[in-house]
């Protein structure tokens, strides 16, 4: 390894390379910075190579896959459907090969310095970027950490083996017989649901009383009942306790209440969240970065850290570790560090479950706004009354509008159903932008679409609905 000892000026330094990093450095570098990015493993992050965009490859090919196997009702047979699951692996990896690729295409095309090794602080002005052939210095004006996250992982569960995360669930060597899955949120549901459609005997266990806590029951309910069609058997109130495996298989030991139980399956996959990558060799200990008790980066509204030149954003800071708000705390970093007003405002990033049926929900829920004290009225339109919904065979769900009472004002959204995660997308820019109900109801949405339901949710709340009959 070849060590410099001259510092090299660059006005930007991004370590990490996911959605918060990458989004962080080509903004930047658009604002005139001079940017140096460095990498440790993946361009584009975990969301891109073993989280977001394979999970959803493999979640499209499993929809693919249960549709051509059941379509008879719509006229539709097919005989001999076959899942070649090494196939559906390759497809998955060509999607991330190119979505990869066209991170470093982007980051390239805006001048924007690669580094593929690791950083380490050696000061507050200075770090040390290395890999097996070089460690040069660099000497910053600002510094965006964008570190990420990894899998949590249980001491009774050590990964290895049969016992898999997140990560490896994406990549195994064959489909699955059987699997546990611990953990009944967003990511045990999507990947468990999946490997369910594709002909795995799964079985959940949840801690908690129900799957997708973080999500209105009226809304859980509907996956946790499709789960149960494709055979998943979900056990709520159940704490894992310890494991055993073979070479074949592995043995879960649980108890729900008093009573204890154990479960035999091909794999354990633990997914009980994301612990976030600020210990290790980064030295954020060397620089006294102000961390909260669970290794997170305090930071102000424009991802400013303790250190004022050095910022922290996505899944390293509070908040939910989502993708998407890395990314929109990387546009306000870039633009604090060029000198522009830019503060994060939190009311309007949606949240999505792409289960069966999508999950998605912007601002405040029924329940929530009601917890604030807030006087609300709602305003709910149901799949199986829309034509497009008919139309697809798809006519489970609902949307959802709350509203504060007097004003109109929007105040969150919900959506159960297929095209979950697309729908949302309006609410989302209606909140942002603080319509009413009228403003939504006056919005002439094109027909036959799903986009219609928002309309006519909206209208149900004002008291006048087209499509449904009134209370």
């Amino acid at each position: 390894m070849v060590v410099g000892d001259a510092s090299i000026d660059i006005d930007v330094l991004v370590i990490g390379a996911g959605p918060g990093g990458y989004v962080a450095a080509i903004r930047a570098a658009q604002l005139g910075k001079s940017v140096l990015i460095v990498e440790k493993q993946h361009w584009g992050g975990v969301c891109l190579n073993v989280g977001c965009i394979p999970s959803k490859a493999l979640i499209s090919a499993a929809h693919r896959y249960e549709e051509m196997s059941h379509s008879a009702d719509m006229g539709v047979s097919a005989e001999n459907v076959k899942l070649d699951f090494q196939k559906v692996i390759e497809w998955k990896n060509s999607i991330v090969k190119k979505q990869t690729g066209g991170v470093s295409m982007l980051l390239k095309g805006n001048k924007v310095q690669m580094f593929e090794g690791e950083a380490m602080f050696i000061n507050e002005n200075e770090a040390r970027v290395f890999n097996e052939q070089e460690a040069p210095r660099y000497r910053f004006k600002n510094c965006i950490i964008a570190t990420g996250s990894r899998p949590i992982e249980l001491k009774p569960f050590p990964y290895g083996g049969r016992i898999i995360s997140s990560t490896e669930a994406l990549s195994l060597p064959e489909l699955p017989k059987s699997m546990v899955v611990i953990g009944g949120g967003y990511i045990g549901i999507e990947l468990g649901q999946t490997f369910a459609k594709y002909g795995t005997k799964v079985t959940i266990l949840e801690g908690g009383e129900t799957i997708l806590p973080g999500f209105e029951k009226e809304m859980s309910q509907l996956v946790a009942r499709n789960l149960q069609k494709s055979g998943v058997e979900i056990v709520t109130g159940a704490l894992a306790q310890s494991s055993s495996q073979t070479e074949n298989d592995v043995t879960v030991t649980y108890k729900v209440g008093d009573t204890e139980h154990s479960i035999t399956a091909d794999y354990l996959l633990v997914t009980v969240g994301r612990r976030p990558n600020t210990d290790g060799e980064l030295g954020l200990d060397l620089i006294n970065i102000k961390m909260t008790d669970r290794g997170l980066i305090e930071v102000d509204n424009q991802g400013r850290t303790s250190i004022p030149h050095i910022f922290a954003i996505g899944d390293i800071v509070p908040g939910p570790a989502l993708a998407h708000k890395a990314s929109y705390e990387a546009k306000v970093a870039a633009e604090a560090i060029a000198g522009l007003p830019s503060v994060v405002d939190y009311k309007a990033i949606p949240a999505v479950v792409f289960s069966d049926p999508e999950i998605a929900g912007v601002g405040l829920s029924e329940t929530e706004a009601k917890a604030q004290g807030i006087e609300v009225v709602t305003g709910k339109f149901p799949y199986a009354a829309n034509g497009r919904a008919n139309s697809l065979n798809a006519t489970q769900g609902f949307v959802k509008l709350v509203a504060e009472k007097g004003t109109n004002t929007l105040l969150g959204a919900q959506v159960v159903g297929p095209e979950a995660s697309n729908l949302i997308a309006e609410l989302a820019l209606a909140l942002e932008m603080g319509a009413n109900l009228e403003d939504i109801a006056l919005t002439i949405h094109a027909h036959p679409t799903l986009g219609e339901m928002v309309m006519d949710a909206a209208e149900g709340a004002l008291g006048h609905p087209i499509h449904t009959l009134g209370k």
